[in-house]
Protein backbone atom coordinates (compact mmCIF):
# COMPACT_ATOMS: atom_id res chain seq x y z
CA UNK A 1 0.00 0.00 0.00
CA UNK A 2 2.95 2.44 1.11
CA UNK A 3 4.61 1.48 -2.55
CA UNK A 4 1.25 2.08 -4.21
CA UNK A 5 1.05 5.76 -2.31
CA UNK A 6 4.62 6.46 -3.28
CA UNK A 7 4.08 5.76 -6.75
CA UNK A 8 1.05 7.82 -7.10
CA UNK A 9 2.74 10.52 -5.22
CA UNK A 10 5.23 10.34 -7.96
CA UNK A 11 3.45 10.39 -10.70
CA UNK A 12 1.64 13.41 -9.33
CA UNK A 13 4.61 15.13 -8.64
CA UNK A 14 5.84 14.21 -12.54
CA UNK A 15 2.20 15.66 -13.98
CA UNK A 16 2.93 18.76 -12.29
CA UNK A 17 6.11 19.46 -13.15
CA UNK A 18 5.17 18.21 -16.52
CA UNK A 19 2.36 21.01 -16.61
CA UNK A 20 4.68 23.77 -16.62
CA UNK A 21 6.77 22.09 -19.59
CA UNK A 22 6.44 23.95 -22.95
CA UNK A 23 2.47 24.90 -21.27
CA UNK A 24 -0.97 24.56 -23.80
CA UNK A 25 -2.27 27.42 -21.54
CA UNK A 26 -1.60 30.52 -19.83
CA UNK A 27 -4.46 31.91 -17.08
CA UNK A 28 -4.50 36.19 -16.82
CA UNK A 29 -5.69 37.08 -13.79
CA UNK A 30 -6.63 40.60 -14.62
CA UNK A 31 -5.08 43.29 -12.05
CA UNK A 32 -3.37 41.74 -8.81
CA UNK A 33 -5.42 43.03 -5.70
CA UNK A 34 -8.34 44.55 -7.11
CA UNK A 35 -10.09 41.27 -8.56
CA UNK A 36 -12.85 42.52 -6.36
CA UNK A 37 -13.41 45.37 -8.30
CA UNK A 38 -12.19 44.70 -11.44
CA UNK A 39 -15.84 43.70 -12.82
CA UNK A 40 -16.43 47.69 -12.49
CA UNK A 41 -13.02 49.05 -13.46
CA UNK A 42 -14.27 46.94 -17.24
CA UNK A 43 -16.71 49.56 -17.67
CA UNK A 44 -14.31 52.69 -17.61
CA UNK A 45 -11.90 50.60 -19.65
CA UNK A 46 -15.14 49.17 -21.89
CA UNK A 47 -15.99 53.52 -22.47
CA UNK A 48 -12.60 54.33 -23.36
CA UNK A 49 -12.80 51.57 -26.10
CA UNK A 50 -15.83 52.51 -27.21
CA UNK A 51 -14.49 55.85 -27.76
CA UNK A 52 -11.69 54.48 -29.25
CA UNK A 53 -13.41 52.29 -31.64
CA UNK A 54 -15.84 54.98 -32.34
CA UNK A 55 -13.80 58.32 -32.83
CA UNK A 56 -10.76 56.47 -35.05
CA UNK A 57 -13.91 54.62 -36.89
CA UNK A 58 -14.63 58.11 -38.16
CA UNK A 59 -12.01 59.33 -38.69
CA UNK A 60 -11.18 56.70 -41.42
CA UNK A 61 -14.41 57.75 -42.77
CA UNK A 62 -13.88 61.35 -42.91
CA UNK A 63 -10.12 61.44 -44.16
CA UNK A 64 -10.17 59.20 -47.59
CA UNK A 65 -14.00 60.95 -48.15
CA UNK A 66 -12.85 64.30 -47.81
CA UNK A 67 -10.46 66.00 -50.99
CA UNK A 68 -8.98 68.58 -48.49
CA UNK A 69 -7.54 66.30 -45.84
CA UNK A 70 -5.40 64.55 -48.72
CA UNK A 71 -2.30 65.79 -47.33
CA UNK A 72 0.21 64.36 -45.98
CA UNK A 73 -0.31 64.85 -42.45
CA UNK A 74 -4.03 63.41 -42.69
CA UNK A 75 -3.07 60.56 -44.34
CA UNK A 76 -0.74 59.41 -41.81
CA UNK A 77 -3.58 60.79 -38.88
CA UNK A 78 -5.36 57.88 -41.19
CA UNK A 79 -2.48 55.49 -40.89
CA UNK A 80 -2.37 56.14 -36.87
CA UNK A 81 -6.24 55.85 -36.45
CA UNK A 82 -6.27 52.67 -38.18
CA UNK A 83 -3.19 51.63 -35.83
CA UNK A 84 -5.15 52.76 -33.10
CA UNK A 85 -8.30 50.58 -33.94
CA UNK A 86 -6.28 47.51 -34.06
CA UNK A 87 -4.90 48.54 -30.59
CA UNK A 88 -8.12 48.34 -29.28
CA UNK A 89 -9.73 45.04 -31.09
CA UNK A 90 -6.08 43.53 -29.69
CA UNK A 91 -6.22 43.98 -26.09
CA UNK A 92 -10.00 44.42 -25.37
CA UNK A 93 -12.09 41.62 -25.98
CA UNK A 94 -9.61 39.02 -24.25
CA UNK A 95 -9.22 42.30 -21.12
CA UNK A 96 -12.86 42.78 -20.22
CA UNK A 97 -13.63 39.01 -20.52
CA UNK A 98 -11.42 38.37 -17.88
CA UNK A 99 -13.00 41.18 -15.80
CA UNK A 100 -16.58 40.58 -16.39
CA UNK A 101 -16.70 36.89 -17.33
CA UNK A 102 -14.12 35.24 -15.44
CA UNK A 103 -12.36 33.60 -18.23
CA UNK A 104 -8.80 33.90 -17.59
CA UNK A 105 -7.66 31.52 -19.41
CA UNK A 106 -5.79 31.71 -22.78
CA UNK A 107 -3.60 29.01 -25.28
CA UNK A 108 -0.26 30.00 -24.74
CA UNK A 109 0.00 30.66 -28.76
CA UNK A 110 -2.60 32.81 -28.64
CA UNK A 111 -0.90 34.69 -25.49
CA UNK A 112 2.28 34.93 -27.70
CA UNK A 113 0.12 36.76 -30.63
CA UNK A 114 -1.72 38.75 -28.87
CA UNK A 115 1.92 39.94 -27.73
CA UNK A 116 3.48 40.25 -31.36
CA UNK A 117 -0.10 42.42 -32.08
CA UNK A 118 -0.01 44.73 -29.09
CA UNK A 119 4.01 45.29 -29.16
CA UNK A 120 3.77 45.72 -33.15
CA UNK A 121 0.98 48.10 -33.13
CA UNK A 122 2.73 50.58 -30.18
CA UNK A 123 5.95 49.99 -32.76
CA UNK A 124 3.81 51.30 -35.40
CA UNK A 125 2.24 54.14 -33.16
CA UNK A 126 5.53 55.51 -32.36
CA UNK A 127 6.94 55.30 -36.41
CA UNK A 128 3.68 57.61 -37.16
CA UNK A 129 4.48 59.51 -34.97
CA UNK A 130 7.91 60.51 -36.15
CA UNK A 131 6.51 60.41 -39.73
CA UNK A 132 3.93 63.37 -38.79
CA UNK A 133 6.83 65.12 -36.90
CA UNK A 134 8.93 64.55 -40.07
CA UNK A 135 5.89 66.68 -41.70
CA UNK A 136 5.84 69.29 -39.16
CA UNK A 137 9.83 70.06 -39.84
CA UNK A 138 8.92 70.13 -43.54
CA UNK A 139 5.91 72.29 -43.78
CA UNK A 140 8.04 74.61 -41.12
CA UNK A 141 11.38 74.29 -41.95
CA UNK A 142 11.04 73.75 -45.68
CA UNK A 143 7.50 75.15 -46.78
CA UNK A 144 8.74 75.29 -50.29
CA UNK A 145 10.16 72.00 -50.95
CA UNK A 146 6.67 70.72 -48.84
CA UNK A 147 5.17 68.90 -51.90
CA UNK A 148 8.19 67.75 -53.61
CA UNK A 149 9.77 66.24 -50.66
CA UNK A 150 6.43 64.80 -49.37
CA UNK A 151 5.04 62.86 -52.92
CA UNK A 152 3.11 59.86 -52.51
CA UNK A 153 6.02 57.47 -53.34
CA UNK A 154 7.62 58.84 -49.93
CA UNK A 155 4.43 58.31 -47.62
CA UNK A 156 3.80 54.98 -48.86
CA UNK A 157 7.51 53.98 -48.22
CA UNK A 158 7.67 55.44 -44.87
CA UNK A 159 4.49 54.04 -44.06
CA UNK A 160 5.82 50.68 -45.38
CA UNK A 161 9.28 51.30 -43.34
CA UNK A 162 7.43 51.44 -40.42
CA UNK A 163 5.22 48.49 -40.77
CA UNK A 164 8.01 46.30 -41.51
CA UNK A 165 10.25 47.32 -38.81
CA UNK A 166 7.60 47.05 -36.11
CA UNK A 167 6.56 43.95 -37.64
CA UNK A 168 10.66 42.18 -37.51
CA UNK A 169 11.80 43.66 -34.64
CA UNK A 170 8.70 42.96 -32.37
CA UNK A 171 8.51 39.30 -34.18
CA UNK A 172 11.88 38.40 -31.93
CA UNK A 173 10.29 38.39 -28.83
CA UNK A 174 7.82 35.56 -29.65
CA UNK A 175 10.54 33.48 -31.39
CA UNK A 176 12.54 33.62 -28.15
CA UNK A 177 10.12 33.44 -26.45
CA UNK A 178 9.40 29.69 -27.99
CA UNK A 179 12.81 28.53 -27.76
CA UNK A 180 11.88 28.31 -23.21
CA UNK A 181 10.90 24.83 -22.53
CA UNK A 182 10.12 25.07 -18.59
CA UNK A 183 8.11 27.63 -16.72
CA UNK A 184 7.49 28.35 -12.67
CA UNK A 185 4.31 29.25 -13.21
CA UNK A 186 1.53 29.82 -15.87
CA UNK A 187 -0.26 32.29 -14.15
CA UNK A 188 0.10 35.91 -15.44
CA UNK A 189 -0.61 39.16 -13.28
CA UNK A 190 -1.39 40.89 -15.54
CA UNK A 191 -4.76 41.83 -17.88
CA UNK A 192 -3.22 41.50 -21.14
CA UNK A 193 -0.10 39.40 -22.20
CA UNK A 194 2.77 41.72 -22.09
CA UNK A 195 6.18 40.94 -22.97
CA UNK A 196 8.05 40.85 -19.81
CA UNK A 197 5.29 39.81 -17.91
CA UNK A 198 5.59 36.48 -19.78
CA UNK A 199 9.42 36.23 -19.99
CA UNK A 200 9.35 36.58 -16.15
CA UNK A 201 7.31 33.08 -15.79
CA UNK A 202 10.12 31.42 -17.39
CA UNK A 203 12.49 28.57 -15.16
CA UNK A 204 15.47 28.98 -17.47
CA UNK A 205 18.01 31.96 -18.05
CA UNK A 206 16.32 34.38 -19.85
CA UNK A 207 19.29 37.29 -20.08
CA UNK A 208 18.89 37.24 -23.68
CA UNK A 209 14.77 37.98 -23.75
CA UNK A 210 15.59 40.70 -21.10
CA UNK A 211 18.36 42.30 -23.34
CA UNK A 212 16.07 41.66 -26.43
CA UNK A 213 13.37 43.87 -25.25
CA UNK A 214 15.72 46.55 -24.41
CA UNK A 215 17.16 46.30 -27.69
CA UNK A 216 14.01 46.14 -29.40
CA UNK A 217 12.61 48.88 -27.16
CA UNK A 218 15.26 51.50 -27.97
CA UNK A 219 15.31 50.51 -31.35
CA UNK A 220 11.57 51.97 -31.74
CA UNK A 221 10.90 53.97 -28.90
CA UNK A 222 14.15 55.64 -28.04
CA UNK A 223 15.44 56.03 -31.73
CA UNK A 224 12.06 57.58 -32.52
CA UNK A 225 11.71 59.55 -29.64
CA UNK A 226 15.11 61.34 -30.12
CA UNK A 227 14.45 62.42 -33.55
CA UNK A 228 10.68 63.24 -32.59
CA UNK A 229 12.96 66.05 -30.37
CA UNK A 230 15.28 66.49 -32.94
CA UNK A 231 12.59 67.62 -35.45
CA UNK A 232 10.62 69.77 -32.63
CA UNK A 233 14.12 71.74 -31.47
CA UNK A 234 14.67 72.49 -35.21
CA UNK A 235 10.77 73.77 -35.53
CA UNK A 236 11.01 76.00 -32.35
CA UNK A 237 14.05 77.43 -33.37
CA UNK A 238 12.58 78.19 -37.22
CA UNK A 239 9.48 79.40 -35.55
CA UNK A 240 10.96 82.08 -33.20
CA UNK A 241 13.31 83.37 -36.09
CA UNK A 242 9.97 84.35 -37.63
CA UNK A 243 9.53 88.21 -37.58
CA UNK A 244 5.89 88.77 -36.93
CA UNK A 245 3.84 87.25 -33.93
CA UNK A 246 0.90 85.94 -35.75
CA UNK A 247 3.23 84.40 -38.07
CA UNK A 248 4.82 82.70 -35.57
CA UNK A 249 1.60 81.76 -33.82
CA UNK A 250 -0.18 80.14 -36.60
CA UNK A 251 3.66 77.64 -37.20
CA UNK A 252 3.26 77.17 -33.72
CA UNK A 253 -0.77 76.10 -33.50
CA UNK A 254 -0.20 73.43 -36.67
CA UNK A 255 2.39 71.63 -34.03
CA UNK A 256 0.07 71.67 -30.97
CA UNK A 257 -2.18 68.59 -31.64
CA UNK A 258 0.87 66.53 -32.17
CA UNK A 259 3.28 67.65 -29.57
CA UNK A 260 0.23 66.48 -27.34
CA UNK A 261 -0.34 63.35 -28.95
CA UNK A 262 3.57 62.97 -28.65
CA UNK A 263 3.32 63.61 -24.76
CA UNK A 264 0.91 61.42 -23.69
CA UNK A 265 2.43 58.38 -25.56
CA UNK A 266 6.12 58.61 -24.91
CA UNK A 267 5.50 59.58 -21.51
CA UNK A 268 3.37 56.77 -20.02
CA UNK A 269 5.14 54.01 -22.67
CA UNK A 270 8.55 55.20 -20.86
CA UNK A 271 6.81 54.53 -17.51
CA UNK A 272 5.61 51.44 -18.30
CA UNK A 273 8.57 50.29 -19.81
CA UNK A 274 11.25 51.15 -17.08
CA UNK A 275 8.13 50.21 -14.27
CA UNK A 276 8.22 46.34 -15.59
CA UNK A 277 12.15 45.66 -15.97
CA UNK A 278 13.54 48.03 -13.07
CA UNK A 279 11.14 49.88 -10.83
CA UNK A 280 9.36 48.36 -7.41
CA UNK A 281 5.73 50.05 -8.68
CA UNK A 282 2.73 48.01 -7.08
CA UNK A 283 1.60 45.32 -9.33
CA UNK A 284 -1.94 47.31 -9.25
CA UNK A 285 -0.67 50.45 -10.26
CA UNK A 286 1.29 49.19 -12.67
CA UNK A 287 -1.15 46.56 -14.73
CA UNK A 288 -3.75 50.00 -14.07
CA UNK A 289 -1.34 52.21 -16.29
CA UNK A 290 0.21 50.60 -18.93
CA UNK A 291 -3.32 49.55 -19.92
CA UNK A 292 -4.60 53.24 -19.65
CA UNK A 293 -1.25 53.50 -21.77
CA UNK A 294 -2.58 51.00 -24.40
CA UNK A 295 -6.24 52.25 -24.58
CA UNK A 296 -6.08 56.42 -23.77
CA UNK A 297 -3.85 57.51 -26.45
CA UNK A 298 -6.51 55.56 -29.09
CA UNK A 299 -9.24 57.54 -27.33
CA UNK A 300 -7.89 60.85 -27.46
CA UNK A 301 -6.36 61.27 -30.90
CA UNK A 302 -9.67 61.47 -32.66
CA UNK A 303 -10.64 64.01 -29.95
CA UNK A 304 -7.53 66.20 -30.13
CA UNK A 305 -6.97 65.94 -34.61
CA UNK A 306 -11.06 66.90 -34.67
CA UNK A 307 -11.48 69.31 -31.90
CA UNK A 308 -7.95 70.99 -33.93
CA UNK A 309 -9.25 70.76 -37.25
CA UNK A 310 -12.39 72.84 -38.84
CA UNK A 311 -12.97 69.69 -41.45
CA UNK A 312 -13.10 67.25 -39.02
CA UNK A 313 -15.14 69.07 -37.21
CA UNK A 314 -17.82 69.72 -39.30
CA UNK A 315 -18.12 66.28 -40.90
CA UNK A 316 -18.28 64.51 -36.96
CA UNK A 317 -20.84 67.06 -36.74
CA UNK A 318 -22.90 66.78 -39.87
CA UNK A 319 -22.37 62.71 -38.94
CA UNK A 320 -23.64 62.91 -35.63
CA UNK A 321 -26.87 64.74 -36.95
CA UNK A 322 -25.60 68.13 -35.21
CA UNK A 323 -24.88 69.85 -38.32
CA UNK A 324 -28.28 72.17 -37.18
Amino acid sequence: MRTSGAKRSLTSMESMNMSYMDPKTVTLIGIPGLKHVQFWIGFSFFAVCLVALLGNIILLIIIPTEHSLHQPMYIFLAVLAATDRGLCVAIAPKMLAIFWFGFYSMAFDACLAQLFFIHALQGMESGILLAMAFDRYVAICDPLRYTSTLTPFILVSMVLVVAIRATVLIGILPILIKRLHFFHSIVISHSYCEHMAVVKLAAEDIRVNKTCGLFVGFTILGFDMIFILISYILIFQAVFRLHQKEARLKAFNTCTAHIFVFLEFYILAFFSFFSHRFGHVVPSTHILLSTIYLLVPPALNPIVYGVKNKVIRKRMAWLFFLNH
